[in-house]
């Protein structure tokens, strides 16, 4: 798949289907360009939204190239922001994507590539942002240490 290109405007909820498909192809870099434009063209009270949902691309795609210390350090930040804006902004749930859920989808995610140390398949490791369970959980986790 090649680069995404830079600087599309898309509608918030397009963002966040076209970021799902990158991340469930193992491609969360890509995903994170679709973020970093939904954070750069969107409204000024969103951003901080988008860019934590960036960060937790990026820091997957640090976790998926074996980067454990600053693909967990982005993880955590990530998870961090879109928590904090959910709380601050009173949208658990904006445009589906279920922020507790994928927070504790990037917590969990930072605890095993710190453990490990060794790069993680970030196709299995995708998160889902909209959905009942919003990332991939620990039994999914442990499930798919033999992928790894």
């Amino acid at each position: 798949m090649e680069r995404q290109p830079e600087g599309v405007v898309r509608a918030p909820e397009d963002s966040v289907v076209e970021a799902q498909a990158l991340l469930d192809a193992g491609k969360p870099f890509h995903a994170h360009e679709v973020f970093e434009d939904a954070w750069k063209s969107g409204p000024e009270e969103e951003r901080a939204l988008w860019r934590g949902l960036a960060q937790l691309a990026v820091g997957l795609t640090h976790a998926a190239r074996g980067n454990a210390k600053g693909g967990a350090r982005l993880l955590r930040r990530g998870a961090g922001a879109v928590e904090e804006w959910g709380a601050g902004s009173g949208r658990g749930r904006p445009y589906g994507v279920d922020l507790a859920a994928v927070g504790g989808w990037a917590r969990e995610l930072a605890g095993v590539v710190e453990r490990e140390g060794l790069a993680v398949d970030a196709g299995a490791w995708a998160p889902r942002l909209r959905g009942g369970d919003g990332g991939r959980g620990v039994t999914d986790g442990r499930a798919r240490e033999g992928e790894r």
